[in-house]
């Protein structure tokens, strides 16, 4: 890989527990990890700590960010206070929604909104459907608005006007407005950020942006700050929720756009390991301290989906890479609910306190304690390399007081309870992603990374019926590792609304020429070399009559200044697309287009991956460092205990057996067997 400055590129993951750094030599190829705790709440110690550890910040060429303070702040609601701007008579939009309910079969359950009713505020103003004005908006009412919601505390405003999208002349006069009044420049418009249909999806998108504005901007400025008192003048870009990569400009602009930025990452990475080894159907499971993130690679390819519930009421319209997140990660804390049962998770000891093991002032018991427990990690060797060891014994209390004595277990069933009940939860969140879609797990491999997922990858396999696991090379940097691969990416969307047949071909065409050279100039913008700028058309669509649209591709390859759309490619392009979703067309029934969805994807250089290859010039038996008793199934098993990166290529490994690496352990369950391939992956399967 390389860039037109040379030098290194490292890829940062900051996460909940632990901030993972993969950095690569472009000069001569050469790579290494690093791992270091997380300070939450001033991320960029953790940050600087890992990027120093690679040498001065002098001589990186760039630093690819994939971060989850968007995430924590629409989850934890530490957002800004934000004031709305909207239509009269529209101002419960954002807490209508769109009638549902938090608990699907009954009526318990509430939504808070994140902007309340007394920092929603109306002025006169009237877009029709169609884009005709039919009430101005008067500039004079937006700026005594802007005053009342400043009185009250507002630090940001979102501009949120009916029928923006159609035309957003009214809108914009309200935004040139509040401009000239409001103190800084938290200010962002509906048409700016999603010039589409749908009101309440409208809303909510441009408030979370509002909401996540001072708060990325912030976070962001710090590390910037931070590296320039260490001198480092390279590129500096941020990981979007779509895999794509951004500029921290962009991200100060559209921080809504990295609501899943560190789970994203990890799929790119993921995906991209699984395609040369040969598996292109993959479900990838990204177990941090925190949580357990599970995603679908079809084809070889992530799941794109056009809009995300980050909490219930809490939605984002811009395209993301479909992910089921679940409080079921290695600091989650087990405990016994009213009625008896075992809970792992949601709430999760964090990076601090920790789990009991780590001796931070936890005494409640995790799911990394359990593990330790277990024998599954090496209480004398941790990962990440900055405690000397793990407290067995406290741990064993807290499983002992908090579940084994409430249940009347011994302290070991209680642990293997607790990692059973972990693994049940992850496998669930898998069977979301896959079989409620239509997929057979049976055709799927696993590809567990983070700190904790190849301990699970092997119960994983069992209980949902996976083929196989893939655990990469480095399965804890792998989001890092993805940074460092991810293509720079750019996604926008226009209303149509327009009949196929009928339609003025010549207006399509240049509205999507229009529309590709906007996004292309935002990705030259971000200054990252690239192979090529790919431009990718698709449009929303339906049969008349129907409300739910159909994502539908268009094969189009932009050549002397057209795009070369026709009425019957597009119409052949739906059919193909309607078919392979329902099996069946609906002839003699009209077509609408509703949106026009747009992406530029600059392809970066590609890392060679035969890079993470392992050694070939050791043994298995050299890489063998002895064996220590390992609870499974009710009982102890004298286990193999394994240096993972000695393990040479083709070295083929029956369980039990552990794999130790300073950023990850491996399990191998008794019934498992697991291989290294040509790339350093560990495939396990059914022995």
């Amino acid at each position: 890989m390389s860039n037109s400055t040379g030098g290194s590129v490292v890829g940062v993951d900051v996460g909940g527990t632990f901030t993972d750094l993969f950095h690569f030599n472009e000069t001569n190829g050469t790579f290494s990890t690093a791992k270091v705790p997380s300070n939450r709440g001033d991320e960029a110690v953790g940050f600087l700590e890992g990027l120093t550890s690679f040498g001065p910040l002098t001589e990186l060429a760039s630093i690819v960010h994939g971060t989850t303070v968007g995430t924590n702040a629409l989850l934890e609601r530490k957002g800004a206070k934000v004031g709305l701007i909207t239509t009269e008579g529209f101002r419960d939009v954002q807490e209508m929604r769109r009638r549902d309910r938090r608990a699907t079969w009954g009526l318990s359950g509430d939504f808070i909104p994140v902007v309340p009713r007394d920092l929603r505020l109306e002025v006169a103003e009237r877009t029709m459907a169609d884009g005709t004005i039919r009430t101005e908006v008067d500039a004079e009412a937006v700026k005594a608005v802007c005053f009342e919601l400043l009185s009250m505390g507002a630090e940001a405003l979102a501009i949120v006007f009916m029928n923006a999208y159609a035309n957003p002349a009214n809108e914009q006069a309200a935004l040139e407005a509040a401009r000239s009044v409001w103190p800084n420049d938290h200010i962002v418009g509906s048409a700016s950020i999603l010039p589409e249909i749908r009101e309440f999806e409208r809303t909510s998108t441009t408030v979370l942006n509002a909401y996540l504005q001072p708060v990325v901007g912030n976070y962001v400025g710090k590390l910037e700050a931070a590296l320039a008192e260490e001198r480092f003048d390279g590129k500096f870009h941020i990981v979007q929720s779509n895999g794509g990569v951004m500029s921290t400009e962009m991200a100060r602009t559209l921080p809504a756009r990295t609501a899943l930025s560190g789970p994203a990452a990890g799929v790119i990475a993921a995906a991209a390991i699984a395609r040369e080894a040969g598996f292109p159907n993959v479900v990838t499971g990204d177990l941090g301290g925190t949580s357990f993130d599970a995603s679908l690679v079809v084809d070889g390819k992530s799941m794109l989906a056009p809009q995300t519930t980050i909490d219930f009421g809490l939605v984002i319209r811009t395209p993301m890479i479909e992910i089921v997140t679940i409080g079921a990660g290695g600091g989650s804390i087990a405990r016994v609910d009213a009625g008896g049962m075992i809970e792992v998770g949601p709430e999760s000891a964090g990076s601090r306190p920790g789990p009991v093991c780590y001796g931070q002032g936890n005494d409640r018991p995790t799911l990394t304690d359990a593990n330790v427990v277990l024998g599954r990690i090496n209480a004398e060797n941790p990962i990440g390399g900055k405690l000397d060891r793990l407290d067995v014994e406290a741990a064993k209390a807290a499983i002992a007081e908090h579940v084994a004595e409430p249940l009347g277990l011994g302290v070991m069933e209680a642990a293997e309870a607790i990692v059973r009940i972990a693994d049940s939860k992850m496998g669930g969140a898998i069977r979301l992603m896959s079989i409620e879609r239509g997929h057979d797990p049976a055709k799927f491999a696993a590809v567990p990374f983070g700190g904790g997922g190849a301990l699970h990858a092997g119960a994983l396999i069992k209980d949902v019926g996976l083929k196989a696991a893939l655990v990469p090379r480095y399965p804890g940097v792998t989001s890092a590792l993805g940074c460092v691969i991810a293509d720079i990416r750019h996604d926008q969307v226009q209303t149509l609304n327009a009949n196929l047949d009928g339609l003025d071909i010549e207006v399509l065409d240049a509205r999507m020429m229009e529309e590709a050279n906007h996004a292309r100039a935002i990705v030259e913008s971000a200054r990252l070399a690239v192979e090529r700028i790919d431009i990718l058309f698709e449009l929303d669509m339906h049969y008349l009559g129907q409300t739910h649209t159909l994502a539908v591709p268009l094969p189009i390859e932009l050549k002397d200044g057209t795009t070369g759309v026709t009425v019957e490619l597009i119409r052949k392009a739906f059919e193909k697309a309607y078919e392979a979703s329902f099996s069946r067309l609906l002839p003699n029934i009209g077509v609408r287009i509703v949106n026009l969805r747009t992406a530029a994807v600059g392809i970066r250089p590609r890392f060679d991956l035969s890079a993470l290859a392992a050694p070939k010039d050791t043994t298995v038996e050299g890489a063998l460092l002895g064996h220590r008793d390992v609870w499974f199934q009710g009982e102890w098993h004298k286990t193999a205990i394994y240096a993972r990166l000695d393990l040479p290529e083709g070295a083929v490994i029956s369980g039990p057996a552990i794999l130790e690496q300073p950023d990850a352990t491996v399990v191998v369950d008794p019934d498992l067997s697991a291989r290294v391939d040509n790339f350093g992956n560990i495939i396990m399967e059914r022995a």
